[in-house]
């Protein structure tokens, strides 16, 4: 499947347009024949990946975690601790439970996990790698544990400020499997 960038205003659009034979967004070439998650009845099901080559798979995906200047300041006195570090552990634990979260993921056996979160201008950058040797991918174990992460910094800094924001959740890369590389 071709990967579809849509801009912000397209995301943001108040009145879209009808999605449907008439419709020219998101262009048709880009959306699969039909999707896995679906039978032919139209039921979802859990795919069976059961006769897929077990092969060495990663993802990473990102999190942005907007902080005004005064929060971003207060990080090093939060009294929960250190939200980065709670935020890392979090996003850990969340990868090893995204089967329990996503009602059609796979349990898999993960072989590495590693959450980083890093200050930077303007909030917390997160970067999330989730690693398997299966017969299905870890995408969906990368991006659960940025946006736990993410949520687990929002959660340790909200009395500060309600109105942080949590944006940009994103597969950065993908390997393995039989689709290959995938590169944002």
């Amino acid at each position: 499947m071709d990967d579809v960038d849509y801009t912000s205003e397209q995301l943001m659009d108040d009145d879209p347009e009808p999605l449907g034979n008439d419709a020219d967004f998101p262009p048709k070439n880009t959306l699969p024949v039909r999707l896995s998650h679906y039978d032919q009845a139209g039921e979802a099901h859990m795919v069976d990946v059961g006769e897929k080559a077990a092969t060495r798979r990663e993802a990473v995906a990102a999190a942005f975690v907007e902080l005004s200047d005064e929060v971003l300041r207060a990080l090093p006195q939060n009294p929960k601790g250190n939200p980065l570090e709670v935020a890392r552990f979090a996003g850990i634990q969340a990868a090893k439970r995204t089967s329990e979260l996503i009602p059609m993921c796979h349990q898999l056996a993960l072989s590495f996990v590693d959450v980083r979160a890093e200050v930077v201008e303007g909030g917390v950058a997160i970067e999330a790698t989730a690693a398997t040797v299966a017969g299905t991918g870890v995408e969906m174990e990368a991006m659960v544990a940025a946006s736990i992460a993410a949520l687990t910094v929002y959660d340790m800094t909200k009395a500060l400020d309600k109105g942080i924001r949590i944006r940009e959740v994103v597969l950065i890369r993908k390997s393995g499997g039989k689709s290959g590389e995938y590169l944002r």
